[in-house]
């Protein structure tokens, strides 16, 4: 009796799937232009073609919102607008405000080059004039001692490009109030 019921019940569930299967089917797909759609209407009107191969999923973007709407100011750990927004022409910046800002980049400027210039003067020591001191591991291995050169004169040449960069940074800025 139960070989029989089980049967009977894959051969009913066997029917089902043989008659759902054209209902299952994916219906044709129409590309207009930008527009997917299933149901062209006219579709020689509207220029649509038939799309073919497979199954196609198409998923919409968000659209960004704009800086000063609701939706950008309501967005959590979003910067004020205001803060990002560049400065009209019409507006101007406090000229002691202004002050303390030209100071603190002087400040910042001075600092990194001093830094530039002892890490130069550190490798031009280093370099000796492109006979640095060998070391123990590059008197059996010349190439070693090659590469080792070439790598503190590459070094060198960057500290020196840092130093100039650094000093037309600082000669952009408006000079010191004295």
């Amino acid at each position: 009796m139960t070989v029989t019921r089980t049967r009977l019940l894959a051969v009913t569930a066997g029917l089902l799937l043989w008659g759902a299967g054209p209902a299952l089917a994916q219906s044709p797909i129409y590309r207009c232009g930008n527009e997917y759609t299933n149901n062209p209407g006219n579709a020689q009107a509207r220029g649509c073609r038939l799309v073919e191969g497979g199954n196609l999923t198409i998923v919409e973007g968000t659209r960004p919102a704009a800086a000063g709407s609701p939706a950008a100011e309501a967005r959590p750990g979003a910067a004020p607008a205001k803060a990002n927004a560049a400065r009209s022409p019409g507006e101007r910046v406090d000229s002691s405000e202004q002050r303390a800002r030209d100071s603190d980049a002087r400040q910042i400027l001075t600092t990194e080059l001093r830094r530039a210039e002892e890490r130069l003067s550190d490798l031009r020591e280093e370099y000796n004039s492109g006979q640095p001191e060998r070391l123990a591991s590059e008197r059996s291995n010349p190439q070693r001692y090659q590469e080792r050169v070439a790598d503190l004169k590459a070094r060198l040449e960057r500290a020196e490009s840092d130093v100039a960069g650094i000093q037309r940074e600082l000669g952009r800025l408006a000079p010191a109030a004295r």
